[in-house]
């Protein structure tokens, strides 16, 4: 009898070390392999895995590519995403360049979110203007189709968006896409593949920064790029080995160890997150909450019909000043003060107006943003920080 294998059962079973021959023993987890040499047992055995590499297999010819650790990384993402490829690299930052070197050419256009990642901005500024490949920015409802040039090849949006979460049709999106022949590629680090699956939506290529909720323990840095298209895959495989990406054997590890408990993770950071904004809904000094999973979001019907869960991140529009702003985020004891998330502490980010001002889902006005990710603290230790952290704002002057 056949055993149906739910996603978190395979989570567990995941890169797990294979039995020596002679002895039958292994140790559960895989080691990690390091190596800058590969060494090949005859001619014939380093010709087959070239020609597994040139059609666009998973073959080691070189260290750079990985071992079997890096190996056993791919398949996790792929799992979770719904893919057949999944490619690695440094960095989440690191995974969105591959995509945007390997699926975009001299002369092209591409359309982004406007809610994407900050730092995309910073890659078209620095190397795709410069590459000569343009991009036009959009917000959720715009008409897409009219957006369309005849030199678009790709559609690349985050959903939930960076900064204030909000919530794009995939499905929409994905028709777009298929009208013009484009390729929609989407930064899921949210959804990490566990709660959100764009795949399966019609997206065709899925980017995870693996640094959050994938590794949990703010202790690596990571990305991949996963596709489930054949001729998608091949132009990937060529940017990745062509560009020189590589990770350590020991982050592959790192996040092996990690994946393991992101089902418990994330639901206990949901958990907390969804507490922690019943407590801002009765706050005066709260305006909106930014959070896909909480009832009043504009985007909860969306996020109801195709996630699964939900996780930790949350913003929060204070109606606070500039100086009050600050004191808040500064009196906070059990939060660090950091750009990241994903890891098992909790985090606040004080946003600034000109990250805010490219995200027309903000519109305008001169309230604080907020935000936060929530950790695995105590729920009722974190809103009791919060409480006098928003208590020591409330003195301030002006």
């Amino acid at each position: 009898m056949a055993i149906t294998k739910h996603i978190d059962t395979v989570l567990q079973h995941a890169g797990t070390a294979p039995f020596n021959p002679e002895t039958g023993t292994a140790p559960v987890p895989l080691p990690p392999m390091r190596a800058s040499t590969v060494r090949f047992e005859n001619l014939a055995a380093l010709e087959k895995a070239q020609r597994t590499k040139a059609a666009g297999g998973r073959a080691t010819t070189y260290g750079r590519m990985g071992m079997d650790t890096h190996a056993a990384l791919e398949q996790v993402f792929a799992q979770l995403e719904g893919g057949t490829h999944a490619y690695l690299a440094s960095s989440g930052m690191a995974a969105m360049t591959m995509v945007m070197l390997a699926l975009c050419s001299a002369g092209d256009h591409a359309l982004i979110s406007d809610c994407v990642y900050g730092p995309m901005r910073e890659l078209d500024d620095a190397v795709l203007k410069r590459m000569n490949i343009s991009v036009t920015y959009f917000a959720a409802g715009e008409d897409l189709d009219a957006l369309v040039q005849p030199n678009t090849t790709l559609l690349y949006v985050e959903s939930p968006g960076s900064l204030l979460f909000e919530m794009l049709d995939m499905g929409a999106m994905a028709a777009v896409a298929q009208r013009h022949g484009l390729v929609l590629a989407t930064d899921n680090t949210w959804g990490s593949g566990y709660i959100y699956r764009p795949l399966t939506l019609g997206a065709q290529v899925s980017v995870i920064a693996g640094t959050k909720y994938v590794g949990g323990h703010s202790d690596l840095m990571l990305g991949a790029v996963v596709t489930h298209d054949e001729a998608i895959a091949k132009k990937l495989n060529r940017t990745q080995y062509a560009m020189g990406y590589s990770i350590s054997a020991d982050d592959a590890w790192l996040a092996l160890r990690g994946v393991r408990t992101m089902p418990i993770r994330m639901a206990q950071h949901a958990r907390h997150a969804l507490q922690v904004c019943e407590f801002f809904k009765h706050r005066p000094e709260t305006v909106r909450l930014f959070h896909p999973a909480w009832p009043e979001d504009p985007g909860h019907a969306l996020w109801q019909r195709d996630c699964t869960g939900s996780n930790g991140m949350l913003s929060i529009e204070l109606r606070l000043s500039p100086a009050a702003a600050r004191v808040f985020v500064d009196e906070l004891e059990l939060f660090g003060i950091g750009f990241s998330w994903g890891g098992y502490e909790s985090l606040v980010q004080l946003v600034s107006p000109k990250d805010l001002a490219h995200h027309r889902y903000w519109g305008e006005g001169e309230n604080a943003l907020v935000r936060l990710h929530i950790g695995l603290e105590s729920p009722q230790d974190i809103i009791a920080d919060l409480t006098q952290a928003l208590e020591k704002a409330a003195a301030v002057k002006g």
